[in-house]
């Protein structure tokens, strides 16, 4: 299995280097081919790993992990190239954030999201949102928060999200913590969990903490 990681911040390098230890081939994507920083991850990490360019990291890979930001999220699916997602898995874990000052507001919000975005602007792709809620340490070490805390998976097509489901238990979430929220739509939801996120990161002073739910039996 090959994992095609769009996206050179610490979310996608983080991601990219949890998929490598775990055994897999990893090419990491960047709008440029030279692009320093995904020549030095790399370079650092195991041969199952290279970079290249967008168009590059989603022709070879099986699956896509979109981790750019979630302003800029179209732009570079578009420039991978819509022939190399189709009929592909291809995970969401961005944010639509905009940064004013110290404000930030989010872009789509409430009527439309991201994930629902990249669903229309590639229909053959099989778009799953999940991990936008977490720190990216915590999406590949849970162990890093105490107790039973929870993630989101949504989108259109089942077969994804179980495949989704699957490799999050790789990344130590055990299945019966990750809630089906249902179709892309949901979409809509976690991204709009974000400002609260946000919230509680400034009054902890720190990102390990995640959502906790809670029903009665």
């Amino acid at each position: 299995m090959r994992y095609a990681v769009l996206g050179t911040g610490e979310v996608g390098r983080t991601l990219a280097g949890r998929l490598v230890e775990l055994g897999y081939e990893v090419i990491l994507g960047s709008r440029t081919k030279d692009n320093p920083v995904a020549q030095e991850w790399a370079t650092a990490t195991e041969d199952r790993s290279r970079a290249g360019t967008f168009a590059d990291a989603a022709a070879a890979g099986d699956v896509v992990i979109n981790a750019v930001g979630g302003r800029v999220a179209l732009e570079a699916l578009r420039a991978a190239g819509a022939e190399n997602l189709d009929g592909k898995l291809l995970v969401d874990v961005c944010n639509p954030l905009a940064f004013e000052g110290d404000q930030v507001r989010l872009d789509p919000v409430e009527s439309d999201s991201v994930g629902e975005q990249i669903q229309r602007a590639f229909p053959h792709a099989r778009v799953v949102k999940t991990l936008n809620t977490v720190n990216c340490q915590v999406m590949v070490d849970p162990g890093r928060v105490p107790g039973e805390h929870n993630l989101f998976v949504c989108g259109d097509d089942t077969g994804a999200k179980q495949q989704v489901i699957e490799l999050l238990g790789e990344f130590g979430w055990p299945a019966d913590r990750v809630l089906d929220l249902g179709g892309i739509r949901s979409a809509r939801s976690v991204e709009m969990l974000l400002p609260l996120w946000l919230d509680l990161m400034r009054h902890f002073g720190h990102a390990d903490f995640n959502f906790e739910l809670r029903r009665a039996r």
